[in-house]
């Protein structure tokens, strides 16, 4: 009854009522750990403690007023969809930084806190304790003590193989560390399924990070293949909003930040700051995607590491490309998730054959999560194009509309397709009959990869 009554979809409806009563043994256990869509103590978070911390910042949040930015007459009502889905506005005045790879992300970031001068907000998925996460964690600590506040939110279950030693150096030195925790409350126990997925940094409410990067010796490997974004100007101090709402969650404080836009020299553009999560009302993750497709006039190009849309986004993908729009997609050759990778391969034909063109990264594993909407625009987020991302994990997307930065993505796109091979109709097809039967297998678990 609590399957029929609280699944979102009804293939999940159907998959879980006939495990439950098939296989229970297996499948009550998995039920109490998978079988939630809605994440009930963080949505009563929003209705009270965010509500609060909404009217607390109210009067912050209206010095950004005068950097609010609207569209032309013939695409304001597109845009304004994706503001409401943000529920923040776009805002001008910001220079952008589109980073390329481990190296020189977190060079920017390390640059970045070195120069704060007040606090840092640190939030990252996955932290290791291995040579490049010590470099990040000693740039912390020298911080702390010369006086910087740091705030650091670690998901509890990405973050599960972090050291306690890691955490005590950093707490001894003044480092302010939390963990994002599910499983908080009792109802919540066993609720392991939701994932804080968001990467962010901002240093001093003027300059933020954020993209598809955590912190390890992986991230700064030659063949791993990654984009951020660094902010700079009045929408960091949404980032700032974005971490305060979870920062509020897991330690009922609020930290004391500054809320004065910092306002670029020169050129500017506009960003805007969408995060999406399950305690949102309407899926917005899946909703931002679908809307950007239907926004699109010329083309739209995704990379993302997992394939593993919902049916919406499937469709929007299909309609999108039967119009004429150029719709691409870059996933990797070789994945860090072999069900998620084998789901991919029942997408793929289905996807062809209406016209959508998907492209294999060659060299290493791509894990940026990037977006190109026409010659305007391009999104750079923590969100993949799979289920997980759509339903279960917390993310954030920065959408910056500019014909300059849409061409800087652009050129990155082209150099990926470059070292991609395109995928053929009927590849799946023609793969072995064990691949197939494996895939197909996969493809029942896409609710929750």
């Amino acid at each position: 009854m609590h399957a029929l009554m609280s699944t979102r979809t009804a293939p999940g409806a159907i998959a879980w009522i006939v495990s439950l009563n098939t296989f229970p043994y297996v499948a009550v256990p998995a039920y109490w750990v998978f079988g939630r869509s809605h994440f009930q103590d963080y949505i009563s978070l929003r209705r009270d403690k965010v509500a609060s911390l909404e009217v607390t910042l109210k009067p912050e949040l209206a010095k950004l007023e005068a950097f609010r930015t609207f569209w032309p007459a013939d695409s304001r009502a597109a845009f304004r969809a994706v503001e409401k889905l943000a529920r923040l506005p776009f805002l001008d005045g910001n220079q952008v930084e589109l980073l390329i790879n481990g190296e020189r992300t977190f060079d920017s970031i390390l640059e970045g806190i070195d120069a704060a001068r007040s606090y840092l907000l640190v939030q990252f998925y996955i932290v290791r304790d291995d040579e490049q996460g010590r470099v990040f964690q000693q740039r912390l600590i020298r911080r702390a003590r010369d006086g910087v506040r740091i705030y650091v939110l670690l998901d509890a279950i990405g973050s599960n193989r972090l050291n306690r030693s890691y955490i005590d150096e950093l707490s001894d030195a003044g480092v302010e560390v939390r963990w994002f925790l599910s499983t908080r409350g009792w109802t919540n126990k066993t609720q392991v399924n939701f994932r804080n997925h968001r990467k962010l940094v901002v240093a001093d409410g003027k300059h933020g990070w954020v993209g598809g990067l955590n912190v390890g010796n992986e991230y700064h490997a030659d063949d791993w293949r990654d984009t951020h974004l660094m902010i700079e100007g009045p929408a960091a101090l949404h980032l700032q909003v974005s971490f305060l709402e979870d920062w509020r969650w897991a330690t009922d404080e609020l930290p004391q930040v500054s809320w004065t836009p910092h306002v670029v020299s020169g050129r500017s553009v506009p960003v805007l700051i969408l995060p999406t999560g399950p305690a949102d009302r309407v899926e917005t993750a899946s909703l931002m995607i679908q809307q950007f497709l239907h926004m699109a006039e010329k083309r739209l190009w995704i990379a993302s590491p997992y394939l593993v849309p919902d049916e919406g986004v499937v469709a929007s993908l299909k309609l999108a490309a039967i119009n004429g729009i150029d719709v691409r997609l870059l996933i990797p050759e070789r994945s860090d998730n072999f069900v998620a990778s084998l789901a991919a391969y029942t997408f793929v034909d289905p996807l062809l054959e209406a016209g959508v063109k998907i492209y294999r990264y060659q060299p290493g594993l791509m894990h940026g999560k990037t977006i190109l909407i026409d010659d305007s625009g391009a999104a750079v987020s923590t969100a993949n194009l799979d289920n997980r991302s759509f339903r279960l994990n917390f993310e954030l997307t920065a959408l910056v509309a500019d014909p300059a930065f849409a061409r800087q993505v652009e050129a990155m796109f082209e150099k990926d397709f470059a070292d991609s091979r395109q995928v053929e109709i009927n590849e799946f097809s023609d793969k072995p009959l064990w691949l197939r039967i494996a895939a197909r297998g996969a493809y029942l678990f896409a609710p929750v990869l």
